[in-house]
C-alpha cells in the first residue's frame, strides 16, 4: 500500500514539492554560510518525493545552532515551502483518493518550517538514517 501511495504522491505532488525544495537549495548555496540549510533543503527534497514508509523525529543532540538556522530558515524559505504545501494540500483534497495525501502534505508543514533538529527515519523502527 505504501508504494502505491508513494507513485500516486509522486505523481501529483511530490515532483512539484521536491523541485521547490531543490531550488531553495540550490539558493542556499549561494552565500557561503547558508550551506547547511541547503544541506537540510536537498534532504527534505529527497523525502519529499518518497514520503510514506518514513517519518521525521527530533535528533536528541540538537542544540543552540538548530534553533538559531531554524529561525533563518523560517524567514527566507520555510515560510514559501509551507504555503507550496497548503497549495497542494488543497488541490489533492478536491479528489476522495487525495484526501489522505493532502493529509500527508500537511502534516510536512512543521518539519518544512523548521528542518533543523530532526532527522528523516524509517517508520517500522530500522535504526539508521535514511535520508
Amino acid at each position: 500500500m505504501r508504494t502505491v501511495l508513494n507513485i500516486v504522491w509522486l505523481l501529483f505532488a511530490g515532483i512539484e514539492l521536491a523541485a521547490m525544495y531543490f531550488l531553495f537549495g540550490l539558493l542556499a548555496i549561494l552565500p557561503i554560510i547558508t550551506i547547511p540549510a541547503a544541506v537540510a533543503s536537498f534532504r527534505m527534497g529527497v523525502y519529499v518525493l518518497w514520503p510514506f514508509g518514513r517519518k521525521v523525529v527530533e535528533k536528541p543532540d540538537a542544540g543552540v545552532g538548530s534553533a538559531l538556522m531554524n529561525i533563518v530558515w523560517f524567514l527566507i524559505a520555510g515560510l514559501w515551502l509551507a504555503l507550496g504545501h497548503i497549495a497542494t494540500a488543497f488541490a489533492l483534497a478536491i479528489t476522495i483518493i487525495g484526501i489522505p495525501m493532502a493529509i500527508a502534505n500537511l502534516k510536512l508543514i512543521p518539519v518544512t518550517c523548521f528542518p533543523f533538529g530532526k532527522q528523516i527515519v524509517a517508520s517500522d523502527g530500522r535504526e539508521g538514517v535514511l535520508a
